[in-house]
């Protein structure tokens, strides 16, 4: 297991301090594109939970979607284990603040292991999907193909080819490059509708700027939103490791 748990005492950037109790799980993110577009608010409002408040930069709400590969999923303890704790995952996201905390919110993911979305689906009630996926890596370019396969979800497909075309670099505080990456939460509702909050924890993102061939995209359609007929914001990330906790109830905010 190449995880690098010290991460955990690299805390001065985060807006917020660590949570109080132990963290429960890694996940190692690799190779990723973020791909956002600038979408309205008001329908983006509607496919949220009840009162889950949609997080804006300069007034305007995006839609993210976001393909990678995964290793090092594995609960605290417990060593990753080959083809068990390694997949490929595409997700749909945007962005919530509640109590101060911006987070993301999840729209679908999808992924190839269907252990971690009967899980995830399981114990965080998370709106995970199998999908049948394919990841080649030539050199700096990433050929990504995902295909829904649940069973009595909307469909979803999603190809590309991506690449990064910039130096790295950190984004700074207050630009949109930060507002779209620097999320240390996610917020959802649990089987009850309860919303909730779980924490992550990961170093500051190193990003660059992208380029993509975007052949299908059909994953936001499939979440009931139509992007607009404009490029798509692109920046691409080698990889990021994160810390997660156990989902905390938010019982001052408890959609109806």
């Amino acid at each position: 297991m190449d995880f690098p748990s010290g991460i955990v005492d690299d805390i001065a950037h985060r807006p917020w301090p660590l949570p109080s109790s132990p963290w429960l799980m890694t996940q190692s993110w690799h190779n990723l594109l973020f791909a956002h577009w600038p979408v309205d608010a008001d329908r983006l409002r509607t496919r949220l939970p009840p009162g889950f408040p949609l997080d804006l930069y300069e007034g305007q709400a995006w839609i993210g979607v976001v393909p990678f590969r995964m290793t090092n999923v594995a609960p605290r303890f417990v060593p990753a284990i080959p083809f068990v704790s390694e997949f490929a995952e595409i997700n749909v996201r945007t962005y919530v603040t509640i109590g101060g905390r911006p987070g993301v919110y999840f729209f679908s993911l999808d992924a190839e292991s269907s252990m971690a979305v009967a899980a995830a689906r399981s114990m965080l009630h998370l709106p995970y999907f199998t999908a049948r996926m394919q990841v080649q890596r030539d050199g700096p370019q990433v050929r990504y193909a995902s295909r829904r396969t649940a069973g009595g979800a909307p469909p979803a497909e999603f190809v590309a080819t991506y690449q990064p075309a910039g130096a790295p670099f950190e984004p700074a505080p207050g630009t949109l490059d930060y507002f779209l990456t620097e999320r240390y939460c996610l917020y959802n509702v649990d089987a009850q509708f309860r919303a909730y909050r779980l924490e992550i924890h990961h170093v500051p993102w190193t990003l660059q700027r992208a380029e993509a061939v975007i052949e299908v995209n059909t994953m936001t359609e499939a979440a009931g939103i139509r992007l607009p007929a404009t490029a798509a914001l692109l920046h691409f990330s080698t990889r990021q490791d994160m810390l997660a906790w156990a989902p905390e109830t938010l019982e001052s905010l408890t959609p109806s």
